[in-house]
């Protein structure tokens, strides 16, 4: 007789329906029941070491963290010894246990495990966080008579060996330990935001799945909160495909249980009221309690707005979009409300315009070269801006901390990576000459651009036919002192739109306003890694704009 056909589905697309009701973020799976069991009475078991009383996980744990772990283990079929569900995410905020709950998943595991001589992995960026989780485990061990006799753990190496199969349970680093082969069948990833930002991120984590290839019997749990920064390369990939997966928008063996608001919530900002807290803190009093986040909210308010958005993301789970910080130009509050979608790309937006100038700062070969169109909407009189930029491959060398930022953007568009720098010139005397033919550009004060560096590019204007007079240079510095503060009003009144490209949020987060007597100067936040260059390029544009160009007849021509 043929066994009935299990549904493995992972997706969870009433999760919303779910957090607001304090239900299982876990859809109903068709768990081995008895494998699940035998580790559920396993985890209970253990005593949390860290705890006054050093109560078992059975007696502290909410209902949620039972179900997670019935979960992981109860996927695993012993007949075929093969795991239905290879793939473990779990974000929650901070202070609801991650630690310990992972520590004890991982001493079930080495409990459990049948393999001889099977590795365990517990990975982190630094061999400080990774040994949080090891620590846990330590303590655990040492709090148990049974546990003790057949677990032998050497501290001094950071290991523990199950001494009748052999399996050694061990921590690893991503800062200096060599992961390449690697052949562990159970792998817990602690802090994955942190590992997941790091330039070669995508690379590690392929070698550290290859051992489930062999090993189906094995599992990769990644436990984490959310991103401290606006969550970019492996990290968010990574988050994206398990927000996919728990939607039902795409199948794979993956089991996200991700608490976040839902997306109403989120756009609202209900997250500020505390009565919204427990939604995504299932620990609520348990480990973490309403009065200290009350007080920690209280602190971020008044420390500012980038301590808030901190205090957001680690607490709250609430994903930082526009990267914010103490010395932030004032702009940065009000950008994202004046974005504006269903235009399109720069084509769409020059046909809305009754007059358009363009602002350029090139930089050097470490910089992003970068244009700014900006155009004036015919009907509403609204500013309108597009940027693009370019940069040479090396700069992802050079600067590893925003190298996958930089390829994040490059696929959208906004950035372009080429090595040839006359390709660089090529595109932008390209963009330069469409708004020239659609007789936008006012026969002066046309195209403004930071003098240092732009040979190159004046040769090729001049080149294409446009006349020298539509070019000239825009003054640095406090000479930007005007376009700063006209920038500030009018994303304050939001006349000033602008198309969401993802560039533009990244850089105005990098923005440092310093004040100079009556002046106020954009620097770079963190001078040599943030970029600003297409910031500059748009008040290089605004200068223009602000003289109020004219043009005698517009002539777009788009197919």
């Amino acid at each position: 007789m043929t066994a009935p056909v299990r549904d493995w589905s992972t997706a969870c697309p009433d999760w919303e329906d779910r957090i607001r009701e304090g239900r299982s973020l876990i859809p109903d799976l068709p768990l081995f029941d008895a494998v699940a069991d035998r580790a559920l009475r396993i985890f209970k078991r253990l005593r949390v070491p860290d705890l006054i009383g050093t109560p078992t996980y059975g007696e502290v744990c909410e209902p949620w963290v039972f179900d997670f772990v019935r979960a992981i283990f109860g996927a695993y079929d012993p007949a075929t010894r093969k795991r239905m569900i290879r793939e473990f995410f779990l974000m929650v905020p901070k202070k609801n246990g991650k630690s310990a709950i992972a520590a004890g998943i991982m001493i079930v595991a080495t409990i459990l495990n049948e393999r001889p001589e099977a590795e365990l992995i517990l990975i982190a960026e630094t061999h400080t966080i990774a040994g949080i989780t090891f620590r846990q485990c330590q303590g655990i061990i040492a709090l148990d008579d049974g546990l003790s006799a057949i677990l032998k753990v050497q501290a001094h190496i950071k290991t523990i060996t199950h001494l009748t199969t052999g399996a050694i349970l061990r921590i690893l680093s991503a800062d200096g330990d060599v992961v390449t082969g690697s052949k562990a069948a159970y792998i817990l990833v602690d802090e994955a935001h942190v590992l997941g930002h790091k330039p070669k991120a995508g690379d590690l984590y392929v070698e550290l799945m290859g051992g489930l290839a062999s090993m189906q019997e094995g599992f990769f749990l990644e436990i984490t909160t959310q991103s401290k920064v606006e969550p970019h390369g492996e990290f968010k990939r990574r988050i994206q495909r398990c927000r996919a997966v728990r939607d039902g928008t795409l199948a794979l063996p993956i089991l996200p249980v991700i608490y976040e608001f839902p997306r109403e919530m989120q756009k609202s900002e209900a997250w500020r009221d505390p009565e919204t807290w427990r939604l995504v803190n299932p620990n609520l009093e348990r480990s973490v309690s309403i009065d200290y986040l009350r007080d920690e909210m209280t602190k971020a308010q008044i420390d500012g707005p980038d301590k808030l958005a901190l205090f957001a993301s680690q607490h709250l789970n609430v994903e930082i979009g526009l990267g914010l910080h103490s010395e932030r130009w004032v702009g940065a509050d009000y950008w994202a409300a004046c974005g504006i979608d269903g235009i399109g790309g720069l084509t769409k937006m020059l046909e809305r315009c009754d007059s358009a100038v363009i602002g350029g700062d090139l930089g050097g070969a470490d910089d992003l070269a970068s244009l700014c169109v900006m155009g004036r909407d015919r009907e509403t009189r609204e500013r309108l801006v597009w940027v693009r930029a370019w940069v040479h491959p090396d700069v992802l060398k050079k600067r590893q901390e925003i190298a996958p930022k930089l390829l994040d953007l490059a696929k959208t568009g906004d950035l372009i990576i080429e090595a040839d720098m006359d390709r660089h010139v090529e595109d932008m005397v390209e963009i330069c000459m469409t708004v020239e033919a659609a007789g936008l550009l006012p026969e002066e004060n046309a195209i403004g651009l930071d003098a240092w560096g732009v040979a190159a590019l004046l040769d090729a204007l001049e080149e294409a036919g446009l006349p020298m007079t539509k070019v000239g240079a825009v003054g640095q510095g406090f000479k930007l002192n005007g376009a700063i503060k006209g920038m500030e009003r009018r994303l304050l009144n939001r006349t000033m739109r602008h198309l969401n490209q993802p560039i533009m949020a990244w850089c105005i987060g990098n923005a440092k306003a310093e004040s100079k007597g009556n002046n106020v100067l954009i620097t770079k936040a963190r001078a040599g890694v943030a970029k600003i260059d297409p910031l500059i390029a748009t008040f290089n544009a605004t200068i223009l704009m602000d003289m109020n160009p004219e043009v005698a007849q517009p002539r777009v021509r788009f197919a």
